[in-house]
C-alpha cells in the first residue's frame, strides 16, 4: 500500500447512512496508510467530499462546497477529491467541468485512494484519476480497516444497489444492480463489534429486506435471528426497507427478537395510489396500508418513519391531498419530506416536470406543518413515561446534559449524574417539543463504557 505519512486529511460527508459508512471506510483506508486526520480543511493537504445525487439539492450543495475549496486550493495547495454517488454518476464530467477537483472515486474504489495520491505526493504535482469501476469485493473489502467515529452504534453494510429502478431514483445508476454481502462475513463482522463494545448495529442497505446470502440463499429473517444471537449488542435497526417486497416473515423476526428495536423506516413516497404508478413503486396506497397494519398488529409499541416527495410530474391537487391523508392516519413518528426533482438517467426525467415550483414549495410547506403537528401530539404522550434511552452525547454547553436515542428513534435529551455516553439510561420524560424529547435520568443499566480500540479490521 502507498505511504501516506505526510499526508493530513478531511472528510465532508452529504446524503445519509450509506454515506456516512462510506466515510468510515474512506478514512481506514487513507489512516491504513499512514494518513492522519485533519480536524478542520485548514488544517488538511486533501480534502475528500462524499456525495449523496438522490436529490438535486444534494448536488446543489456540493457544488457550493467545492467552490469554497476551489478559492482554498488557490490560496495554498490542496488535493480535492469527490467520492460517492455524483461522483459515480457524473465521472469525467466532474474533471472537465471543474478541473481544480483532482480525484473521483465511486463506492466500489474507495481502496484504491492511496495509490491515486501517492504519484501527487511523490512528483509534488496532481495527477488527476477517475475511479469509478464497478469491483466490489466483499471478501477483499473485509480486510480492510473501517475507521468508525462512533464508539456506540456501528453500521454493518449487507447489501448495496437496488434492481428497482423507481421512475424518479438514481441508486441503481450510482450504485448499481444489487450484491449481497456473505452472511458469514457480516456475522463476523457483528461478532467484531460486539467484542469491541458496541451497544447497537444498524445494517445497511438500499434494499435490505430482499438480503439473501449468496451461498446458501439465507433470507434477511435468518439474518435478524442470527445477528440477534451475537452476545453484546443489545439493539439491532436496518435501513432501508422496500414496501414491495417487506413480507410477514420479516414482521414475525423482528417481533420475536427483543433486540430487533420496535421502529422501521418504510418509505411512502406518495399517498395516492395514481402517483404511486406513475414512479413505479410496485405497491398501492391499499397495500402499503397493509404492511402498517400488519406490523402494529404484531408490535403495537412500533414506531414508524418515512419518506416522502411532493410535486412528481402530473401530482394533481387531489392526488397530494392523499398523501396528507396517509400521513393523518398513519401518525409516522417521523418522516424525510423533499420537493421532486429530476435526475439524470431516470424514467422520471423524460416527463414533463410540470408541478410549479411554487406549488411544490407550497405542498412541502403543507407536509411538513402537518407532521410537526403529529409529532407534538405523539410526543406529548410521552411526559410522566419512563423509556429506555441510549446515550450516544453530551452537550457542550452543560456537562450535566447528554443526548440519546429511545428505541422508537426519538431524540431524548436528558440530565445524569454520571457519564451516559454509550450506557442505556432509564430516563423519565418532563418536557417535549416536535423534534425531541427531555428528560432526567432515573437509572443507568450498563457500566461506563471504555472507548473500543480501532479495529484493524472488521468483517
Amino acid at each position: 500500500m502507498a505511504d501516506l505519512t505526510s499526508l493530513a486529511y478531511y472528510i465532508e460527508t452529504f446524503g445519509c447512512q450509506m454515506n456516512e459508512n462510506d466515510s468510515e471506510r474512506i478514512a481506514g483506508v487513507l489512516d491504513a496508510a499512514g494518513a492522519r486526520r485533519a480536524a478542520s480543511v485548514e488544517e488538511s493537504g486533501l480534502v475528500v467530499v462524499n456525495t449523496c445525487a438522490v436529490r438535486g439539492k444534494s448536488e446543489e450543495k456540493l457544488y457550493s462546497y467545492l467552490g469554497r475549496l476551489r478559492t482554498l486550493k488557490r490560496k495554498r495547495g490542496l488535493i480535492i477529491a469527490v467520492a460517492g454517488c455524483v461522483a459515480q454518476l457524473h465521472r469525467d464530467g466532474l474533471i472537465d467541468g471543474r478541473p481544480f477537483v483532482d480525484i473521483v472515486v465511486g463506492p466500489d474504489n474507495y481502496q484504491r485512494l492511496p495509490e491515486a495520491l501517492a504519484p501527487s505526493l511523490a512528483q509534488g504535482r496532481v495527477f488527476a484519476r477517475v475511479l469509478t469501476s464497478r469491483s466490489r469485493n466483499w471478501d477483499e473489502e473485509a480486510r480492510r480497516p473501517v475507521l468508525r467515529e462512533n464508539r456506540v452504534s456501528a453500521y454493518v453494510t449487507i447489501m448495496e444497489g437496488c434492481d428497482n429502478f423507481c421512475a424518479y431514483c438514481v441508486v441503481p445508476f450510482t450504485r448499481g444492480r444489487e450484491k449481497f454481502r456473505p452472511l458469514r462475513a457480516v456475522l463476523e463482522e457483528v461478532e467484531a463489534l460486539a467484542q469491541a463494545g458496541y451497544r447497537e448495529i444498524q445494517f445497511l442497505g438500499q434494499n435490505v429486506n430482499i438480503y439473501r446470502d449468496p451461498a446458501t440463499g439465507t433470507r434477511f429473517p435468518d439474518l435478524l435471528e442470527r445477528a440477534a444471537a451475537v452476545p453484546g449488542p443489545e439493539w439491532i435497526r436496518f435501513i432501508t426497507s422496500h414496501p414491495r417486497t417487506f413480507d410477514p416473515e420479516t414482521v414475525r423476526a423482528m417481533a420475536r427478537s427483543p433486540k430487533v428495536c420496535r421502529q422501521l423506516h418504510l418509505p411512502l413516497q406518495a399517498g395516492s395510489t395514481a402517483v404511486l404508478g406513475r414512479m413505479k413503486r410496485g405497491y398501492t396506497r391499499d397495500e402499503y396500508f397493509e404492511k402498517i397494519h400488519l406490523l402494529r398488529a404484531a408490535m403495537p409499541d412500533i414506531h414508524l418513519s418515512t419518506d416522502i416527495i411532493v410535486g412528481f410530474p402530473g401530482e394533481t391537487e387531489e392526488e397530494f391531498r392523499e398523501t396528507l391523508s396517509a400521513l393523518s392516519e398513519i401518525r409516522f413518528s417521523n418522516i424525510f419530506s423533499f420537493r421532486y426533482s429530476p435526475r439524470p438517467r431516470t424514467a422520471a426525467a423524460k416527463l414533463p416536470d410540470d408541478v410549479p415550483l411554487d406549488v411544490k414549495r407550497r405542498r412541502l410547506i403543507e407536509v411538513q406543518a402537518l407532521q410537526k403537528t403529529i409529532q407534538v401530539e405523539l410526543h406529548g404522550t410521552f411526559v410522566g413515561r419512563t423509556i429506555r434511552v441510549l446515550g450516544t452525547g453530551r452537550s457542550r454547553k452543560d456537562e450535566a446534559v447528554y443526548s440519546g436515542r429511545s428505541e422508537g428513534y426519538q431524540v431524548v435529551n436528558f440530565r445524569a449524574p454520571d457519564d451516559a455516553v454509550g450506557r442505556f439510561v432509564r430516563v423519565r420524560i418532563t418536557g417535549y417539543g416536535p423534534y425531541s424529547l427531555r428528560g432526567d435520568a432515573l437509572a443507568f443499566e450498563a457500566p461506563r463504557l471504555v472507548a473500543p480500540p480501532r479495529p484493524a479490521a472488521l468483517g
